[in-house]
């Protein structure tokens, strides 16, 4: 596997930011790993942090570089602060910039397959609300997406964080102060668009351990997708909001992505 800390400028954004990819090597002397290269364009999965972190975070916490060595795919991590991957009320346009000027940038910089059905995406806690965000919205670019213990019903049960002022600023910073309940910022809500659609419609797989503090945030998002036709792989069990849970269930994840042969 090749490791790169990738630093370019965002025009979206209208600064520097950074993302960190791991792209497949075949290699055949190297010791105690085995690594496979499918092709000259790599199938990737776009990996999205949480909320207190970055684009190094995946690496540091979980051993994703060497479980996906003998999948032969791309992962790409970007970078985009406490956005909630959302066009910012105050702030910036993560939302334009995840979901169109970074993937025609890291196609543009690495050799990576543009084919929907090579485009996966996976995140957790905020980032699980990205990845099912980008799956929703932009079926037609991805045929899977995973959310890992992910805030996902932010329209009516936000993060209960223990100061309720910082709620409600960082909230306003990102959503504005008006309802997001019926908007493209609403998973529920883009369940019912995406079902009502004739266009494709992404696999999902979610997942959250039962003493997470998400854990009745999630069971909002499963009830409402049991009343689509969307296809939604759901686990659960014993876990908590932490990266032991969350580097058990990547490999999950990655065993669970309709990886063609």
């Amino acid at each position: 596997m090749a490791l790169i800390e990738c630093k370019f400028y965002s025009e979206v954004l209208g600064l520097s930011t950074s993302m960190t990819v791991i792209l497949p090597q075949q290699t055949t002397t190297q010791i105690g790993l085995s690594n496979v290269k499918r092709g000259d364009l790599h199938p990737t999965l776009y990996l999205l942090h949480g909320l207190s972190d970055d684009d190094s975070i995946w690496l540091r916490r979980t051993s994703i570089e060497r479980y996906v060595a003998e999948l032969g795919i791309a992962v790409v991590m970007p970078q985009v602060h406490r956005s909630f991957y959302t066009d910012m009320a105050d702030g910036g346009n993560y939302w334009t910039f995840i979901s169109e000027e970074l993937p025609a940038l890291a196609r543009s910089f690495f050799p990576l397959s543009p084919k929907r059905e090579d485009n996966f995406v996976a995140g957790l806690s905020m980032g699980g609300y990205g990845a099912f965000k980008l799956g929703l919205r932009k079926p037609e670019t991805f045929a899977a997406a995973a959310s890992l213990s992910g805030a996902l019903d932010m329209a009516h049960d936000f993060i209960n964080w223990e100061d309720p002022s910082q709620k409600s600023r960082e909230y306003e910073l990102i959503f504005g102060k008006e309802d997001i309940d019926g908007t493209p910022n609403d998973l529920l809500w883009l369940l019912k668009e995406v079902d009502r659609s004739k266009g494709p419609k992404p696999l999902l797989y979610q997942c959250c351990g039962t003493e997470d503090f998400l854990y009745e945030n999630n069971q909002n998002f499963r009830k409402a997708c049991a009343k689509t036709s969307l296809s939604l792989t759901y686990e659960e069990g014993p876990g908590a909001h932490e990266w032991g849970y969350w580097d058990t269930k990547i490999q999950d994840v990655l065993k669970w992505l309709p990886l063609g042969k």
